[in-house]
Order: C-alpha cells, then structure tokens, then sequence
C-alpha cells in the first residue's frame, strides 16, 4: 500500500507491504485470517462491556440496596467510559499496530471480570467501587474504535462491508452472550459461596452471580494467545497530530450523526433494556408491584411479572445478526440506501414503541397487551439499527481514503459509544416517552440528511 504514511518497520509482525486493492499481491488468507482472530477478541470486548447490564438489574434481587437512579447511572457507566477510551483506541492501529494492540486489549479484559466477579459476592461493596467496575467494563468499548479500523486495512474497498459487518455484527453478538448465558452460568456453584436471589412472586433459589464473569476468562486468555502469535501489522504510520486532519472533513462529522443514530440506538437500548423492562413492566413498576424480598406482592391479579435477564437477549442479537446479514447487500446496493432504510425503519418502530411506554395497570390483559407491544417494538428497533450499522460501515470506507477512514471510524464509533451513558441520563432525566420522542426527532434528522448528502440522484458524496 503506498502513500507517505507508509513506512518499512522491523520485527517479524510487520509486513513489508500491502495493498489489499492489488489482487495479484493481496494476500487474502492473511486478511480473513485477521478478521476471524479480531473477531473472536471482539466478541470478547462486547461480552466485558455489557456483563455489567446482566449483572446490575438484579443486584438489589441478592441483597444490595441501590435506588433506581443509581442502577441507571451505573448501567449508564460503560457507555461512558467505552466511548472516552474509544477516542484513545482511535489513534492506536497506526501506532501499535494489530499485534500488539489487539493481544495487549484482550488481556486487559481480565481485570473487569474478576473484578464483578469478586464484588457481586458482598452487598457491602460500595457504590464507588461498583461504578469504578463499571467505568472498567469500558475497556471492552473502547477496543472497538482500534479493532474496526485496523481490520480495515486488510481488505479492499469491495469487501469492505462484508468484512467489517461481520466483525462488528458478529462482536456485537457479545451483548446477546452474556444477557443469554448469565442466567444460566448462575445457577451452578464455581468459584465462592452463593447469593440468595428475591424475585417478586418467585420462590428465592441460591444463585452464583461470580460466574458471570469468571466463566469468560479463558475464552479471553485464548483470545490474547491468537492475536499474540497469529496477527501481522499493517505497516501504516500516522501520528496523532496527523490522524486528526479528518475533522477537516465535514463527512466525518454527518457520519457521526448518523452512526449516533444507529449504534448509539443499538449499545444504549442494549445497555437500558433489562432495565427499562424492569421499571416499565416488572417490579420496579410500584403500581404492579409493592414491597421488596420475600415481601414483595403483584398488586395485578393474575399478572406474570416478566423477568428481563430471559428475554432481553433478543434485542442486542436481533440487532447483532442484521448488522452481518444486510453487510453484503450494502456491498451489493451502497450504503446510503440501507441507511435510508436504517432511518425510516428507526422512525417507525420508536413510534409503535411509544404507545406502549406508559403501561396500562388496569387488569392482568392490558398489562399482558402493553408488555407484548413493548417487546415487539425493541426488537424492531434493534432490527433496524443493525441494518444502520452495517450500511454506515459500508460507506466510510467508500467516502474516504484508507488511513482516514480508519479514523473515522474509529471516531464515530468512540461517539457512538456514548449510548449507554446518555441513555441512561436520558431515561433519568426525561423519563422513557420524552427521551423516545427525542430519538424519532433524531431520526428524521438522519434521514433528511442522508437522502441530501448521500442518496439522492446527484448527490455529493454518493456511497
């Protein structure tokens, strides 16, 4: 690959020259072999970075005595902090490398999970040392913004939307693995002593909520040993000064709007979903149902409180799997298309979701009526922002060159990051149907935008 930001580096890890748009001389088993290592440490990084969302919905069920707004601000926490340390990870691919940047990250992911896994086992831990969790969980976020670009260097622009919505889908993927398995990884005894889980209309049962955690740590250290041994660098060179000429570009700047709009969607529902379920719909809900522990009564008769860590899996594997499965018709069609779609899809489905944010606690049937709604409506809106994530990654690397695009990337998705943390601070401080009707306001702002800038015949940048 020429251009003067390639320079010739020593040590085994790094090629001496690549141009994945040259057939004759790009070497393709080296690029998939790339994408496929990333991709399992990816996986990773999201499993880290949303385990907080499995474990605080139920931290009060096993003895901890937090208020509402702090569980909020809590799941809120790696939304924070995966979207800071984004903009960290952004410039590390043309100083790191993929070798050394992707083995050193996995390994940092060790820290957070023993971390919960150790806390979880005393209702004395403090506040503070709980967000402090948190705020590591985020390391797993931030990985993403120097993953994604790095593997973006191995392919050519024509693959370069299968190739990215697989690693990204498929990472996603993550959110949905730890939201599936922690209920079951908690039910038998590992490591410690078990906690005693109060759930309101449920008889109690001994739970193992340190497994959440410490059942991934040797998928990590696998992870870690892959990238260490197997991984290449790609020898582009950029310092930091340099990385930041694509805030000259105003591109970088719509494709941040609308990379909000779709992975901000897709992390802050994934993040708030458990949550949200909770206080709409389940014991949070002092209208369905009073008291706490083995006290705690429905005051609906005949009404099922749902419990979230069952269900709210689909939503972040709704959204993982479309973001993989459209990734070659963005190739096939264009991006801006897809995001056009993305956008209009996100309108309607936050509206019908809408109508079901203030439950209707007359009888067990309409509580029943508005939870099904309500459910339904996530996983359209999951469906609809993955389809976003694949077509927004499809047109960044058409819109810019290669070194840049990696950088854009990498900051949209450090923006983008922030989507727990402001939905949490959304849903805290306008409560749900204000803070939705935000998100179609959003919307129609992302499509206006995208019909002008990108799809429309004759457009400025058509990708």
């Amino acid at each position: 690959m020429s251009s003067a930001n390639d320079v010739t580096r020593s040590g085994k890890e790094w090629l001496t020259s690549w141009n994945p748009e040259d057939e004759q001389s790009w070497d393709k088993p080296l690029a998939w072999r790339t994408l496929w290592i990333t991709t399992f440490a990816l996986t990773m990084c999201f499993v880290a970075w949303f385990l907080p969302s499995a474990i605080i919905p139920k931290l009060n069920a096993i003895g901890f005595t937090f208020t509402q707004s702090q569980l909020y601000w809590m799941a809120a926490m790696p939304g924070l902090s995966g979207g800071a340390l984004r903009i960290l990870w952004m410039i590390l691919p043309p100083i790191m490398g993929t070798r050394k940047m992707v083995a050193i990250t996995t390994a940092l992911l060790v820290i957070p999970l023993i971390g919960w896994a150790v806390a979880v086992q005393d209702p004395n831990t403090p506040y503070w040392g709980l967000m402090a969790l948190a705020f590591l969980a985020g390391i797993g976020g931030g990985a993403f913004s120097g993953f994604m670009p790095s593997t973006s260097y191995f392919f050519p622009k024509r693959l370069s939307g299968t190739a990215l919505g697989l690693q990204a889908g498929i990472g996603n993927l993550g959110v949905s693995l730890v939201q599936l398995l922690t209920p079951i990884f908690i039910g038998f005894a590992l490591i410690g002593g078990p906690q005693i889980l109060k759930t309101a209309g449920r008889p109690d049962r001994e739970v193992w909520y340190q497994n959440a955690g410490l059942v991934w740590i040797p998928f990590v250290v696998v992870g870690t040993l892959l990238a260490w041994f197997l991984l290449k660098s790609v020898p582009i060179k950029a310092n930091i000064k340099q990385q930041f000429d694509i805030f000259s570009n105003q591109d970088t700047w719509w494709m941040t709007i609308l990379y909000i709009m779709t992975f901000g969607t897709f992390s802050g529902l994934s993040a708030q979903f458990a949550l949200l379920t909770n206080n709409l719909y389940g014991s949070g809900n002092p209208a369905i149902v009073s008291g706490a522990g083995i006290d705690a009564q429905v005051l609906v008769a005949g009404y099922q409180v749902p419990d979230p860590v069952t269900f709210v899996f689909w939503g972040a594997l709704v959204g993982a799997v479309s973001r993989f499965a459209f990734a070659p018709l963005t190739d096939r069609m264009g991006g801006a298309i897809w995001t056009l779609v993305s956008g209009i899809g996100l309108i309607a489905s936050i509206g019908f979701t809408i109508t079901a944010l203030t439950p209707d606690t007359t009888s067990a049937a309409t509580l029943q009526a508005g939870f099904d709604k309500f459910f339904w409506g996530m996983l359209a809106i999951f469906l609809f922002a993955g389809i976003g994530n694949a077509s927004t990654f499809k047109q960044m690397p058409m819109i810019f060159d290669k070194r840049q695009a990696g950088g854009v990337i990498g900051w949209t998705s450090a923006i983008a990051a922030f989507g727990p943390f402001l939905f949490g601070i959304g849903l805290t401080t306008f409560g749900a149907v204000t803070f939705y009707w935000i998100g179609v306001v959003w919307a129609v702002l992302c499509v206006a935008l995208t019909w002008w800038r990108y799809a429309r015949p004759g457009a400025p940048r058509p990708s």
